[in-house]
């Protein structure tokens, strides 16, 4: 590993990379850091601009996976990621496999944005660069969270939302209405993988997650009771319990 990302750390052994979502930070992943630090030596980095990390130039998910492996250097790695770290996990595995040694792909998709979502974003990246990054709060804690999410969850993403610069949000959120389409690569997709998702997830629904799941040779499928998009904060013991299964059988 090199210093070129902020990061957290835990454990010994085999690296497991853990790459956030959007608009938090490496916080996100603090009791799976916790919990499999016995099975894993745990990384988890802030990507490029966010947390304490540096930005980039140009936030795509092209330029952030490179930036991945470039922090991850010749040791091969499990992957653990969700929704927009995903994104850059598929970038990763068709950019640099040989970095790849395993995959947990959570609360995700490898399909680009559709119009309408495409246009989402970009009206997403006008109210911050307005109103400032806190004001996708109230949104985010309906869209992220199940009904049944518990305050701690709610504070958490919060406190991630709210530290995000906003010219690291308006970036990130262009750099996801901009990706390419990355269907293709799940079926090139030659290392153990799990999908996971939450039940109550709206933003990548469980009948996606079955479809991805399936066009991938070695996958499992997990969905998680009581969770949204974002399991580790929701439900942490039982993303962690999926995780620690995984990473003990591989």
């Amino acid at each position: 590993m090199t210093d070129s990302l902020s990061f957290v750390e835990s454990g010994s052994g085999t690296p497991a990379l853990f790459i956030h979502g959007f608009p938090l930070d490496h916080r996100m992943w603090l009791d799976q850091l916790e919990e499999l630090a016995e099975v894993r030596h745990c990384i988890a980095p802030d990507l490029p601009g966010f947390g304490s990390s540096a930005p980039l130039d140009e936030f795509t998910m092209d330029n952030v996976a490179d930036a991945l492996a470039a922090f991850i250097g010749s040791v091969p790695v499990d992957v653990v990621s969700l929704s927009m770290g995903g994104y850059v996990t598929f970038a990763l595995w068709e950019r640099h496999p040989e970095l790849v040694r395993s995959l947990a792909l959570l609360d995700t998709k490898a399909t680009a944005d559709t119009p309408a979502a495409r246009e989402g974003r970009v009206t997403t990246a006008a109210t911050i660069a307005r109103e400032g990054v806190a004001a996708l709060v109230p949104g985010m804690l309906t869209s992220l969270l199940a009904q049944e999410a518990t305050v701690r969850a709610k504070q958490r993403l919060t406190r991630m939302i709210e530290a995000t610069p906003n010219e690291t949000a308006i970036a990130a959120t262009m750099g996801m209405a901009n990706r390419p389409d990355r269907t293709h690569v799940l079926s090139t997709i030659s290392v153990p993988t799990m999908v996971l998702v939450g039940a109550s997830d709206t933003v990548t629904p469980p009948a996606g997650a079955v479809s991805m799941a399936a066009r991938i040779s070695d996958a499992t499928l997990s969905v998680v009771p009581g969770a949204g998009h974002l399991p580790p904060i929701e439900t942490p013991d039982l993303v962690s319990e999926s995780l620690h299964g995984f990473f003990t059988n591989h």
